[in-house]
């Protein structure tokens, strides 16, 4: 079964507009977490939608404005670096999804939201997709959605704090940000709760 197939079969059963959420960005140590939703349109697909893990850079970029372009409706929303800290990244998870979900104008009949943990107060019907960036189109829409929107975001810090490498790393966490961790210390925009491990080796409070 395609992916496009799998969301088919919720139309059939009467969900015409339906939805897919997804995030980016829980895993980095620095910037806010992105979420999106999108309804696609049946009628005017996008080819060669997958989950935005599986794709280069080059083809997220690609499909990012289609995907706006021919989609019913879509939305991309983010939760803070202060509301990761305040929340926990689950819980800012969870607030990033709920906002791209209540922007969508038409709201969704049903939103399949990939993984297997429910964001509370979603406006309409949904269910969790596990892997659903891989099985479902419209899930992969908003993958790339988010993930394209996070990564400019993170090319954006990295003019601010050029000495992080942002540009190069997106915020995860390899070797070559902890050596930028190293030499400057946090930035405004770390995720001091992702760093209790690396301050503690390094006697930092």
């Amino acid at each position: 079964m395609t992916n496009r197939e799998f969301d088919e079969q919720f139309r059939r059963r009467g969900a015409v507009l339906l939805g897919g959420i997804d995030e980016a960005g829980r895993g980095p140590l620095a910037g806010p977490v992105f979420a999106a939703a999108v309804i696609l349109d049946p009628a005017r697909p996008v080819e060669g939608l997958n989950d935005s893990k599986k794709l280069s850079e080059a083809k997220r970029e690609a499909l990012f404005d289609p995907i706006r372009e021919q989609a019913v409706a879509w939305a991309v929303a983010s939760a803070s670096v202060e509301e990761i800290e305040k929340y926990n990244i689950l819980g800012a998870t969870f607030l990033a999804m709920r906002r791209a979900a209540e922007q969508l104008q038409p709201a969704a009949q049903l939103l399949l939201v990939d993984g297997n943990r429910m964001p509370p107060d979603l406006p309409v019907p949904a269910r969790t997709i596990v892997k659903g960036d891989a099985l479902s189109e419209t899930i992969a829409a908003a993958s790339i959605l988010a993930k394209v929107s996070r990564d400019r975001l993170m090319m954006e810090l990295a003019r601010q704090y050029p000495q992080y490498a942002f540009d190069r790393h997106k915020g995860y966490g390899t070797a070559l940000h902890y050596q930028c961790l190293d030499q400057y210390g946090p930035s405004p925009v770390h995720r001091r709760s992702f760093l209790k491990k690396w301050m503690a080796e390094r006697g930092k409070s």
